[in-house]
């Protein structure tokens, strides 16, 4: 059995997935937080032994637990803790292959990479770019090629299915030298969840992925739009950072830029203070004093009318996406909604859609309020597009690509 391990490793977090590879299931997956912090919850789940050569997935009871851990390197001590009490144990599922998410590569890494020294350098120059998300990144890295030194290590970048963008999405209208030297343009992020949905609904609708026109709309505390042609990324919303576009869980999303000016000039902000207000005290957080679109759905219910304005706010700019990228497409096939808001918030699928008849599509009620696990489709049978929930799973692209790579 050939087992990778893929890591996601965050500012004040490790995800691990335990996959094996051959027949596309989980072992085991996991998830310790607040690393740093005095206290750090861990959760391992790992699948029943009994199960081990079902051809579906079922994973055991979670193991929980909470404890004292200061950095990444001790956090990987406590993972293999948890494989070695729990299971499966790696000494019968040793990886093949570590597979890393990395948010920013910038033009340089367009497709899964190698990590060696060189690489790692140019992932930490590359954190000017994605300061909250690069040199998390990197210390998973390093903590992981520390514990599994004898196997190869793959990054997988988020930017990297966006490199088909044409010059024209990804081209910002400032001065060109200036935009040259400080590698000012758009690059994208989310990019493996986009590519793995994009690739999940052609499948789930028996069509050849190079003949459809599709939007993904990755819908979690951070989110993005993409509009997909063939298979190949032509336009995305996140630009040169994780900020632009969408209005998310804390994240301001389009603002005009002379609103920060006027911050500068009439309220004594400086350049921290604006990238803290619009990455930490912004989007539904700054509207509504919530980031998580559960609370803003029941204070909506509830007639709170600041989780309402968010929720407006939300939902317009959603449909404002849809109808640019339809535009820039010449038309849509297949829209999917994926990530924690978009598979789980009915209100939201349904009301960013309410208004794109125009365009063919037309969502079932009923079945956009059914919850169930897997791809499904929530559009009516007569829409002209097909309107689908998918369930990302970025792990499994991860090690998919591992694997390709390898």
């Amino acid at each position: 059995m050939s087992a990778i391990l893929v890591i996601n490793s965050g500012s004040s977090s490790l995800k691990y997935s335990l996959l094996d590879i051959e027949h596309e299931r989980v072992l085991a997956n996991g998830l310790i937080e607040r690393i740093g912090q005095s206290t750090s919850p861990v959760s391992h789940t790992a699948v029943n032994a009994a199960d081990a050569d079902a051809t579906t997935t079922m994973l055991d009871a979670t193991y929980r637990s909470e404890q004292t851990i200061a950095d990444h390197a001790t956090a990987f001590d406590v993972m293999r803790e948890q494989f070695a009490t729990h299971g499966p144990s790696f000494d019968e599922h040793r990886p093949v292959a570590v597979g890393h998410r990395v948010v920013h590569g910038g033009a340089r890494f367009y497709a899964p990479t190698l990590i060696d020294a060189d690489v790692e350098r140019q992932i930490n120059e590359l954190a000017v770019l994605a300061p909250l998300h690069n040199p998390a990144n990197l210390a998973g890295i390093v903590a992981a090629r520390a514990v599994f030194d004898e196997v190869p290590h793959v990054a997988v970048f988020d930017t990297a299915f966006h490199q088909t963008l044409p010059p024209a999405a990804y081209t910002y209208a400032i001065d060109a030298a200036l935009a040259a030297e400080h590698r000012v343009r758009r690059y994208g992020f989310h990019g493996t969840s986009h590519q793995y949905v994009s690739e999940a609904a052609a499948a789930f609708l028996g069509r050849d992925n190079s003949t459809l026109r599709q939007l993904v709309f990755h819908l979690g505390n951070g989110a993005s739009v993409t509009a997909i042609d063939g298979g190949r990324s032509v336009e995305t919303s996140m630009g040169l950072t994780p900020l632009e576009g969408l209005v998310m869980g804390t994240r301001s999303g389009d603002i005009d830029p002379a609103a920060l000016l006027h911050l500068s000039r009439r309220a004594g902000y400086s350049i921290d203070d604006l990238d803290s207000l619009l990455n930490t005290r912004s989007g539904l957080a700054g509207l509504a004093g919530r980031s998580d679109m559960r609370d803003i759905l029941t204070g909506r219910a509830e007639g709170d009318e600041a989780a309402t304005l968010a929720f407006d706010v939300y939902v317009h700019r959603l449909r404002a996406y849809a109808g640019a990228y339809i535009a820039q497409l010449g038309g849509v096939d297949v829209i999917s909604f994926t990530a924690g808001v978009g598979e789980n918030a009915a209100a939201v699928r349904a009301e960013s859609m309410a208004t794109l008849g125009f365009a063919g599509i037309e969502v079932d009620d009923a079945r956009n309020e059914k919850r169930e696990s897997g791809i499904r489709r929530i559009s009516t049978d007569a829409s002209s597009v097909t309107v689908l929930v998918v369930p990302t799973n970025e792990e499994l692209q991860i090690a998919r690509q591992t694997a390709e790579l390898l």
